[in-house]
Parts: C-alpha cells; structure tokens; sequence
C-alpha cells in the first residue's frame, strides 16, 4: 500500500473516532440532563408538587422540546460561568450610585412588607413556639473573639432552622411528627456548594463561607442543589445601618439572580412564584430582607458577556425591595422572636416555603383570627366593660370621662386565698426531722442569711456539742410546684440531691459538705395524711429539711470584718480548688461560687481550712443550668448560660478579686460581660491578685489562658504550687485532692 493511501487510511479511522466520540460526550450529556430532570421529578413528587403545566407542554412537539434543551443548556452555561459576586457588583456602581441621589428624597428601595401585614402575622404567631437556641451570635465580643465568626454561622443556622420547623408545624404539618422537608447549610464560595456549618468549620473552610441557605431536602445531593434553594441569608458586619452598601446588596443579588435562573432550568414546580427569590441580611445583631422579583425570561444568556447581561436585568428587568434594618437578636444573642426585626425575616421565610408548597392549610388569618377571642376573653376576665368589635375587628376605644383605665375588680369573699402561716424559727426552737429511717431533733443556736434566703445553725438534741448547718425549704404549697420559691429549692431539695450522688460515688474531701440528714419535718399536732407520701392540711407538713456540715464562717463576714488577708486567700484558694477537683472527678460543676458559699472552719480543728458549700446550682448533666451572678458567674455562663471546663475556676478568681477590692456597679449581663472583658485585657485581675500574692497573680493568669476553651484545668500542678506558698508548720499536712 502506497503512502498516500495509507495516509488516507489514518485520517478516515481518526474522523470514525472522532465522530464516535462526538457522539458519546452529545449521549452523556443528554443522559445528565435527563438524569437531573429525573431527579427533580423525584424529589418533586415526593413533596407531593404538581408538575408545571409549562413544563409538560413542552413534549407535544419535537422541535419544541429540542430548542427548550437547548434554551436549559445555555442557561446551565450562563450559571457555570456566573461565579464572580465582585465582578457583577462592579457592573452596578454606576446604577446604584445613581439611585441613592434620591436617598434624602425617599428612601432609595421599598418596603417588601406592609406594616399591617406584619401586624396580622405577629397575630397569627401568639400560639407559636419557638426553639430555645443554643448557639447564639454574640456582639459584646465581636471585636476580640477569634470564634465569633465560626460562632455567628452556627447561630444563623440554627436561627434559620428554628424558623422553618416553627412554620412548618403550625402552619403546614398535618401531623404532629411529621418530619420537616427543609435542611439548613452554609454556602462555600469556592464551589458554590452547601455544607452543615459544624462540617464547614471542621474542615477549616470558615473563611470560605458566604452565605447560609435554607433548601428542600434531599438525601441524593447533600451539598444541595441551587434549584432546591428557598432562602439565603447572608451573614456580613455593619449591617445594622440605615441602608445596606453596595458590596452587601451587590452580593446579594448576585445569590437573588442565580436561584431565579436555576430556577427556570428546574422542573420542580415554583409556580405559586418561580420568579421571587427572598435574601436575609444578618450580622450578630440586625437583619433584614431583600426581595428580587423579575421575569429572567427577559435576561440576555450571552455566556461570553454574563456579567453585563446580567447588571442589564437588574437595572432594567427587576423589582427590588429593601426592608428596613432592625434588630433580631440582643447583644448577648437571644433571638427577639416577636420584635419587627426578627418578624420581618421569619415572615420572609414564611413566603419563601409559600412558593414551592403552596398556600398552607392553616392561613395567616385563621390564626390571627385568635387574637380577637384571646383579647376579647381577657377583657371579659378583667371586666373591663365593653368588649365590642369594630368594623376592621380591633376592640372599640371606650370614651369613658369617670372611670379609670385601670379598675379595681372586686372578688367575692369566697374566692379569697387565705395565705398560710409563714414557718418562724427563733433561738431556741426544736425542729424535728423524720426519715425513712428515723426521727431526730435539732435545737436553733442561730439564725442567718445566705443572700435572702435564711439558714440556721443547729445542734443534734442528742450529739449537744456538734454544730450543724440547717436549712429549711418552703411549705409544699396548694398551688403549681411553679409557683413555689425556686430559691429555697435550690438550697435545700437539689443540693440534697447534689449531696447524696456525692456520697453514692463515694467523694471524700474534708473542703466538700457532708450530708448529716435530709427529710420531712415533723410539724405540732397529729398528722392526717393520707399517705406516706402525701401531706395534711398543716401548713407546715411536707416541708423538706436539709442538715449538713461542718459549719463554719462565710468568706464574706471574714471580708466584712477585715479578717481575710493574703494567707487566707491563697488558703481558700486551695480548698476551693481542692474541692472542685473532687466534684470534677464525679462529673460535677458547682456552678455559684460567691463569698457566701465558702465558710472557713476553725472549731475542733488543729488547721482551719475552708469548704465550698451551696452546691444547689451544681451542674451534672447538659440540660442543668448554673446560676447567674453580675459579679461572680463565669464569662461563658453569662454568655452561653453553660459552664465550660474552667468556669468554676473563673468564679474563684473573681471571688478572690472582690475579697480585696470594690465590687462594681453592674445592671445588666450586658455590662458584666463588658467588664470581665476590660478587665482581663488592661490585666486589672492580674494585678490586684499579684499585689496579693505572686502564685494567685499566676493562678489567674492561667485561668484566662483557659477561659471559653473545652481544655480541662490542671488541679494538680496548681494544688501542689499553692501548697507551697502556704506559710505554715510543715509538720502538718495538708489534704490535696486530684
């Protein structure tokens, strides 16, 4: 065979393979769109959608469904090629320059909600709950915490998923455990896909995080789908300003018009309106919402222009709207589920599931309508006189010129709830305690305060000699347990609980409160209960007893009378560390530590030592709660309502602190928070202990290092160097635990 025919050969076989392989890339290609039309239609019909009528008309004709393909594939097109936020907000400076010279006129972008509109909803939400969160944004530390913005990110999540498990159930759900069709994830910027936030940050991409979306849910495309999104929320600072920039309102209807597009790609059913798309603007304490609406039909898909084609359509085929800024969470981060910040946002929300499940089976006004019959009740209750409706179904303002706005009801004499005998121990008296197995009396020698809440000192009628601390709880009342003072229960039922899983787990420290007995007082008269366990008409029958020891002088009768000097700090900070890592070695936090909750003993001791009392806000399991002290409570307690691994640490230095200075004038958690954190930066802490004693100047400085992080402390190393700055007889020992 000649050259030439042999050349002629070769090229006939590449133009053979090269068709085959045309062929096969044209075959895959169809075969993807088929396969994502196919999983559309899945997910469509097991939300129970109906298919678009648009959609179906295309297949009556093969021209037709050929030139939608290929209108589909070139919008795909546009989307792969439309990534860049910057670039388009570039091609809108000029445009947006040009309608903020109205600014000063009127504002510069409509309201997307009408005031009575977010009247009405506010309405229908008072039988609503919502989610307690967990995890909350935090603006006190926004400009020194490095986890904030880690921290903002899992709060708007979890903001976000509180809001659509609420309006599901209320306003969708037909059964009460009907799972919720939506999942919540963060957008990452470099691929435009969704993560769970906790998975995002794991994976270190937290700088790479955008927006956080709300989607349909999807078990076959976990990192989400663009066509499956309902809302985006952007989480951006300085929100909270009279009009969003141009970077934050750029980016987000960069987001608005990549979900309107996916959309009209997307067989899934928008119909009840496939051309509105909603974004949420947040930072850690204000919000609000854009609302984008166009016919993107009218968008020009030149995939080699995308950027201008696209500021084309929002300068001239789109409708914007701009809510007003307004404030969503407070500074420590508790959502303000009902104020017009959050309702604005929550209510975009609301339209947002409208839009892809339709119209819900409870309306806005069948819930509203509840209101009316709610007020109309309390008024009837408070015999407030006419409960009359006008014509637009608010209560008629009554033109009285003598009665007062507020009226005195006068109950019937039967009604009266005649209050029960307060329960007076003075010095001297008797109180007898019975258990399940045994009765015994102890005798009043004193009477205290803890706080407010009072407390005595007792003797065992047959032990004479040995002191005991007694506490007394409230008298069972007639009305809720909700009711009674949740103070005394703290002092007396849970920390005898606390007390008696101390001793189950067999805890042995002499800095620990021992329990002496618990049980029922023994009140004068014959008891008529009717039950070992139920209670007679006495006011005093039921009401639970605590007695423990050793006793001892609060740390705060020591500061008040000038007996607590550098000795005795660097003591108490022994014991009470000693204590805390007994209690940690249980799984216990105690939670309260203050000067009140520390008592120093000196009788029948050769070495005083202190013990930690109050153990009723110890924390034992997750759902358990500390106290909340301006002056004492750790920093993460008052922020997180929580106790980290050093938290109890914490309070120990600022007992310390107090114990040797002023307290300061705080009101509010805000203000705590505020000053814990001047404090520990200009090292304030720092220097009023060093000027005590080097090692509690070094103690605290440790505890900062550790302050908000899961790292446990360290009892022994610490135990062991206070210990030896402990000026005493070194012939006697000292108890160290841990």
């Amino acid at each position: 065979m000649s050259a030439r025919n042999r050349t002629q050969v070769s090229l006939e076989r590449i133009f053979r393979e090269n068709a085959k392989t045309t062929k096969r890339q044209r075959k895959s290609a169809e075969t993807k769109d088929e396969e994502e039309e196919e999983d559309c239609d899945s997910h469509s019909s097991s939300m129970e959608a109906k298919s678009s009528p648009d959609l179906e008309s295309i297949g009556s004709g093969t021209t037709t469904k050929r030139s939608s393909g290929s209108r589909s594939r070139i919008r795909r097109d546009f989307l792969t090629r439309f990534t860049d936020s910057e670039r388009f907000t570039e091609n809108l400076q000029d445009w947006f320059g040009s309608v903020s010279e109205n600014d000063k006129i009127k504002p510069v972008f409509e309201p997307p909600f009408e005031l009575v509109e977010l009247q009405k909803f506010d309405y229908a939400l008072e039988g609503v709950s919502f989610q307690q969160l967990t995890r909350m944004p935090n603006a006190v530390y926004a400009s020194t915490s490095t986890s904030v913005e880690a921290n903002a990110y899992l709060a708007v999540e979890d903001f976000l998923h509180a809001a659509v498990k609420s309006l599901w159930e209320a306003f969708w759900s037909s059964q009460e455990e009907e799972p919720v069709p939506f999942s919540v994830g963060c957008l990452f910027s470099e691929n435009l896909k969704f993560y769970q936030a906790e998975k995002a940050l794991a994976l270190g991409r937290l700088d790479g995080l955008s927006a956080t979306g709300v989607l349909l849910k999807n078990p076959r495309h976990p990192h989400g789908k663009w066509d499956h999104v309902l809302e985006l929320a952007l989480l951006r600072p300085e929100v909270g300003s009279r009009q969003p920039s141009l970077p934050v309102l750029g980016e987000a209807l960069f987001y608005a018009l990549r979900v309107l597009i996916s959309r009209s790609v997307s067989r899934l059913d928008f119909s009840q309106s496939a051309n509105c798309v909603f974004v949420l603007l947040v930072d850690l304490q204000y919000g609000g919402v854009v609302k984008v609406e166009g016919d993107v039909s009218k968008l020009d898909f030149d995939v080699n222009n995308v950027y201008d084609c696209a500021a084309d359509w929002i300068k001239n085929h789109s409708k914007i709207s701009v809510s007003p800024i307004d404030r969503i969470w407070n500074k420590l981060g508790n959502a303000n589920w009902r104020d017009i910040g959050a309702l604005q946002v929550v209510f975009a929300t609301y339209h947002s599931i409208v839009q892809y499940f339709g119209p819900p089976r409870h309306s806005i006004e069948d819930l509203a309508a509840d209101h009316s019959s709610r007020v109309h009740s309390r008024r009837q209750e408070r015999q407030l006189g006419d409960t009359g409706l006008n014509e637009n179904g608010m209560f008629r303002l009554q033109q009285r010129t003598m009665s007062p706005e507020i009226v005195e009801v006068h109950e019937e004499e039967s009604s009266k709830i005649e209050p029960e005998p307060l329960m007076k121990l003075e010095v001297g008296s008797v109180l007898w305690l019975e258990d399940s197995n045994y009765q015994k009396g102890y005798q009043i020698n004193q009477v205290l305060t803890n706080g407010t809440l009072p407390y005595h000192i007792a003797s065992p009628v047959d032990e004479a000699g040995k002191s005991v601390f007694l506490y007394v709880g409230s008298p069972p009342s007639q009305l809720e347990p909700a009711l009674e003072d949740m103070n005394l229960w703290y002092q007396v039922q849970r920390q005898t609980k606390m007390l008696s899983i101390m001793r189950q787990r067999g805890l042995s420290s002499k800095y620990l409160p021992q329990l002496h007995g618990s049980g029922r007082i023994i009140h004068p008269g014959q008891c008529q209960k009717p039950s070992s366990g139920g209670r007679c008409d006495h006011p005093w029958c039921g009401t639970p007893i605590l007695v423990t020891t050793p006793v001892g002088e609060t740390v705060s009768d020591m500061v008040n009378e000038g007996r607590f000097g550098p000795e005795e700090a660097i003591r108490c900070c022994h014991d009470c560390l000693s204590a805390l890592s007994s209690s940690s070695s249980a799984g216990i936090r105690h939670g309260d530590i203050r000067p009140e909750n520390v008592v120093y003993v000196t009788s029948g001791v050769r070495q005083p030592y202190f013990v930690l009392i109050g153990w009723g806000h110890a924390v034992l399991e997750d759902r358990d709660r500390p106290a909340m002290n301006l002056h004492f409570s750790s920093t993460y307690a008052l922020q997180e309502g929580k106790l980290c691994a050093a938290s109890d640490a914490e309070s120990l230095i600022y007992m310390l602190y107090f114990c040797f200075g002023d307290l300061p004038d705080l009101d509010s958690v805000e203000g705590a928070l505020q000053w814990r954190e001047t404090s520990w930066s200009k090292r304030l802490i720092q220097q009023k202990l060093g000027d005590v004693s080097t090692i509690l100047k070094a103690f605290s400085d440790y505890v900062d290092s550790l302050c908000g992080t899961p790292y446990p402390l360290d009892y022994g190393i610490w135990l062991r160097r206070l210990k030896r700055n402990l000026s005493e007889d070194h012939g006697k020992e000292i108890e160290t635990s841990g």
